[in-house]
C-alpha cells in the first residue's frame, strides 16, 4: 500500500479535529494447543501462549500512535472459543480459565480479552454447557475478560434451549454485579452468525478457521463522517440522498485507509507469526458530543433518533460505510456497518431519554445495521423469560437475514423504566427502557430449536 503526503495530511486533519481515531487493534491468538486434560495445565498453558505473543502488543502500538500521530484507543486480544479448549479436561467450571485469561492480560497490559465464548447454534456439548453456567461467576470474578455465545446462524437455525439459559445467566450476572448497576453484562453477548475475526470487545474471538497470530483493526470515525456530512449540507443544504451517500463513501474510504496502514504498521514490527487479518469498518460512536452515529443521522434530517424515517437513514449510512471500506481495503470483515450502542452514543442516550428511541424502534433499526440491541438498559426486575425472548427476536433477524446479529442488554438492578445509570467512560450512560409487559414465558419455555430458513439448503 502507498499513501500520498495529501493524504497523510488530511488523516491528522481528522484526527485532531474530528475525533478520528482508531478504535482497537486486536492481537487474535489461536489457543487450540494449550488444550490438556487437566484443567490447571490449559490455564497454564493458555497463559505462556498468550504472555509468548502478545508481551509486546502494546509498546508497538504505542510507538506507532506516537510516530504516525493517530491515536489506538484500546489493544486487546481475542483466543480461541473457551469452550473448546478446556473441554478436554472434564472440569465442572472454567472460571479457572476465566481468571487465567484475566491475569495474561493484565500481565501484557491489554484493556480487554475476548473469547470465554461457545458455539452452539444446533446444540451444547458438556464443555459448552459449562462454559455458560460458568458465565456469570466468571465475569464477576474478572474485570477484562469478554464472552460470547453463539446460539444460532442461517444454516443451523436458533438454538432456543441456549436462548433460555442466557436469560437467566444475564440475571445472575447482573445481580452478582449489582452495586455496579449491573455492569457484568457489559462484557457478554449473545449471537447469531458471529463473525470469526472481530475485533471489537465485547464479541471478540479468534475462529477456528484463523491462523495462530492475526492482527486485527476496528476504526472509528462517526466524528469525520458528521463533519464530512455538515460541510456538504453547508453548501447544498438540499442535496439528494444520493449526495449523502457519496459523501459517507468517500469519508469512510479514508477513514479505512488509515486503519489498514496502521494495523500493516503494527504487523510489521512485531514481525512473523503476525500476519494482518482484516478491517473491520464499524462506525463506532462514543459518548463525546460530535462522535455519534445518532447525530449522523439526525444531519441528514431527522429531528430525533428514532422518528419515522430512522431506519432508512441508517441502512444509507450502512450501505455507504461498506461500500467505501471494500474499495479501501481487500481485506474486510468483522462487522463492519454500524454501531448504535444505546449507552455509548450521546445521541442515543439523548434519544431515549426523550422517548424518541424505543426498543422496538432500536429492534427495527438493527435490520439494517451491522450488530443488534447494543449495550440497551432494561428495568432489573424484567424476568429472564422477558429478556430471552428479547435476544430470541433478535436473534430471528439475523437468521433470516443471512447477517450478524447480537444482544448487549443489561438490566438494572434497582432501576425502574425512565431511570438512568452512569456507567462512566466509554460505556456512557444507560436510560433504562420500557419493555413490553406482556408475558412470552410459555413460549420461551417450549424450548428445542427453530429450524433453519430456507436459504439454509440454497448450495
Amino acid at each position: 500500500m502507498r499513501y500520498h503526503s495529501e493524504e497523510i495530511t488530511e488523516i491528522l486533519r481528522m484526527v485532531e479535529s474530528e475525533h478520528l481515531d482508531i478504535r482497537t487493534v486486536t492481537m487474535g491468538i489461536s489457543l487450540r494447543g494449550a488444550i490438556s486434560q487437566d484443567l490447571d495445565r490449559t490455564c497454564a498453558n493458555l497463559r505462556e501462549k498468550i504472555l509468548h505473543h502478545a508481551q509486546g502488543l502494546v509498546c508497538t502500538c504505542e510507538k506507532v500512535e506516537q510516530e504516525f500521530g493517530v491515536p489506538i484507543t484500546n489493544k486487546r486480544l481475542s483466543v480461541t472459543p473457551a469452550a473448546l479448549v478446556a473441554e478436554a479436561s472434564g472440569a465442572d467450571s472454567f472460571v479457572p480459565v476465566a481468571q487465567a485469561m484475566d491475569g495474561a492480560a493484565t500481565e501484557v497490559g491489554v484493556d480487554y480479552i475476548g473469547g470465554f465464548s461457545a458455539l452452539v447454534e444446533k446444540g451444547m456439548t458438556r464443555g459448552d454447557r459449562v462454559l455458560i453456567n460458568s458465565i456469570p461467576e466468571a465475569l464477576a470474578a474478572t474485570s477484562r475478560v469478554c464472552s460470547s455465545i453463539n446460539v444460532a446462524t442461517s444454516r443451523a437455525g436458533i438454538n432456543m434451549n441456549a436462548i433460555l439459559i442466557m436469560g437467566q445467566r444475564i440475571k445472575e450476572l447482573a445481580a452478582l454485579t449489582a452495586d455496579a448497576g449491573g455492569i457484568g453484562n457489559a462484557r457478554l453477548v449473545t449471537f447469531a452468525n458471529i463473525p470469526e475475526d472481530n475485533p471489537f470487545i465485547a464479541g471478540a474471538m479468534h475462529g477456528v478457521g484463523e491462523p495462530d497470530l492475526v492482527i486485527n483493526v476496528g476504526v472509528s470515525g462517526p466524528g469525520v463522517v458528521l463533519s464530512a456530512l455538515r460541510r456538504r449540507l453547508e453548501e447544498k443544504p438540499n442535496c439528494s440522498m444520493g449526495d449523502l451517500a457519496e459523501i459517507i463513501k468517500r469519508t469512510a474510504f479514508k477513514v479505512t485507509r488509515a486503519g489498514e496502514l496502521i494495523g500493516r504498521e503494527v504487523v510489521r514490527r512485531l514481525g512473523p507469526p503476525a500476519r494482518f487479518g482484516v478491517v473491520d469498518l464499524s462506525l463506532a460512536p462514543t459518548p463525546a458530543i460530535g462522535d455519534s452515529v445518532a447525530e449522523i443521522l439526525e444531519s441528514m434530517g431527522l429531528a430525533k433518533t428514532g422518528a419515522h424515517g430512522t431506519t432508512a437513514a441508517l441502512a444509507l449510512m450502512t450501505d455507504a460505510v461498506k461500500k467505501g471500506g471494500v474499495m479501501a481495503s481487500s481485506y474486510v470483515g468483522g462487522l463492519s456497518g454500524a454501531f448504535i450502542p444505546v449507552s455509548e452514543d450521546q445521541g442515543m442516550i439523548d434519544a431515549a431519554a426523550c422517548g424518541a428511541l424505543t426498543l422496538e424502534k432500536l429492534e427495527a433499526m438493527t435490520a439494517v445495521c451491522s450488530v443488534g440491541l447494543d449495550m440497551v438498559a432494561v428495568p432489573g426486575d424484567t424476568p429472564a423469560e422477558t429478556i430471552s425472548a428479547i435476544i430470541a427476536d433478535e436473534i430471528a433477524i439475523g437468521v433470516m437475514n443471512t447477517k450478524t446479529t447480537a444482544v448487549r442488554i443489561l438490566p438494572v438492578p434497582g432501576k425502574k423504566a425512565g431511570e438512568s445509570y452512569d456507567y462512566g467512560g466509554l460505556l456512557g450512560t444507560a436510560q433504562v427502557q420500557a419493555v413490553n409487559p406482556y408475558s412470552p414465558a410459555d413460549f420461551i419455555l417450549r424450548g428445542g430449536r427453530i429450524p433453519a430458513p430456507l436459504t439454509a439448503v440454497r448450495n
